[in-house]
Formats: C-alpha cells, structure tokens, sequence
C-alpha cells in the first residue's frame, strides 16, 4: 500500500474516527446531552449531522430539538463534555503515530481538516503528543461551507501552500471522502467501527482502503 504515497507532497487528514478512535464519545454525548433536556438520541442522527461545522451542528441540534439555549450555549456545554475525554480516553488510531512519523521523517507536511471546534482539536493533540506533526489545523467554521463540499481541505492545501492534486486525503465518512475527492485530492478511506456498515459505500467512494495505519508502514 505504500506506493499511494508516491508523487504525494502532503497528507490530509480529518480527526475523529480517522486520526484517533472517538466516534464513541461523540454518540455517548449526543445520549447525555439530549437526556439533559428530556430528549432521546433518535436513529440515524450520525448520518445526518455528517460532514457539518461545529456551528451548523449547533444550530441543526437547537431547531430540530427546540433547545432553549443560544448557540454559544450549546457549544460550551460540548466542549465542556468532550475536552476530558479527549485528554484521557481518546486514543490515536492503530498505527497513526507511526505513520505520522514515517511522513515527518520523509519530509512530507501533514494538515488536519476537522469539523470539529478547535479547543477540541488541541485537546487531543496535545494529549496525543501529535501537535509536531501537523503544520496546518483548519476547522470547518473556518470555511463557507462544512463536508462534503470541499472548501475544508482546499483551505488546508493552501496554508501548506501544496497543490491540490498533489495531496492525500485520509477520512473515515462518505461526507468526507467525497469532500476530499470534490477538492481534486486522492482519497484513502479509514476504517472505523463506527462507519463499518458504510464500508462499502466507502470503498466505491474513495481511491484507496485501509483498515489502520499499520498497511502504510
């Protein structure tokens, strides 16, 4: 599998599900938030929320389930919930912090594209010991549009000043393969367990399939 890598000048990756195993928490969040407010976590709302910003989230979350809370509100209380399991119970995925290093070694500059909001993301980054390896962050706030548009990585290929085509897109969500694959970018979907019934959605969507890190190395 190593021969995807070849001609690639940088490595794009989202983070949860992808880079580090936290589709757990995220679900487990969702069922303690909207238990907070008597509400039950309904079927397929994963699926729905795929892709979107941490703001759209928020507002997605405050219409359909008539929160009584600001958008500001809703976001500080994730935030509050995420940032310890981030720090203590989020692991990196099998294989990542070698692969990461192996790309570090061989000159090659690593972004993150996340829709995730960014105190979260240092979080776990600095829990990870992975803040080194990445020389460009860029959460989906920051851009018009979340997945799977693809303004997310366009804005990460341009802080590493890298061509789109010459970038290697790691996601685990059809949103997000299809955000990468809309930038003009190859794309290597990730397992996750989380997206496994999506598996072969997945594999018709991406360039490439991995199962973890490991195959890279």
């Amino acid at each position: 599998m190593r021969h995807i890598l070849k001609h690639k000048k940088a490595l794009l990756f989202d983070l949860d599900g992808t880079l580090v195993d936290s589709m757990w928490m995220w679900k487990r969040i969702d069922m303690e938030f909207l238990g907070t407010y008597g509400q039950e976590c309904p079927p397929g709302l994963e699926r729905e929320i795929e892709g979107m910003s941490f703001s759209d989230t928020a507002l997605y979350f405050k219409e359909r389930f008539h929160l009584p809370l600001t958008l500001d509100e809703i976001k500080a209380q994730w935030t509050r919930m995420s940032i310890d399991k981030y720090r203590y119970e989020v692991p990196a995925k099998k294989g990542a912090m070698e692969f990461l290093a192996c790309a570090k070694k061989a000159g090659m500059l690593c972004g993150i594209g996340t829709s995730n909001g960014r105190d979260m993301v240092d979080a776990v980054l600095k829990s990870l010991h992975m803040e080194p390896c990445f020389q460009a962050v860029v959460t989906a706030c920051q851009v018009k549009a979340g997945k799977p548009e693809p303004d997310i990585y366009l804005k990460v290929a341009e802080e590493l000043g890298v061509n789109p085509k010459d970038c290697l897109v790691f996601e685990d969500i059809p949103a997000g393969i299809l955000a990468g694959k809309r930038a003009g970018m190859a794309v290597c979907a990730v397992d996750d367990q989380f997206s496994r019934h999506l598996e072969e959605e997945k594999r018709s969507l991406a360039d490439y399939f991995i199962y973890d890190y490991t195959e890279l190395l």
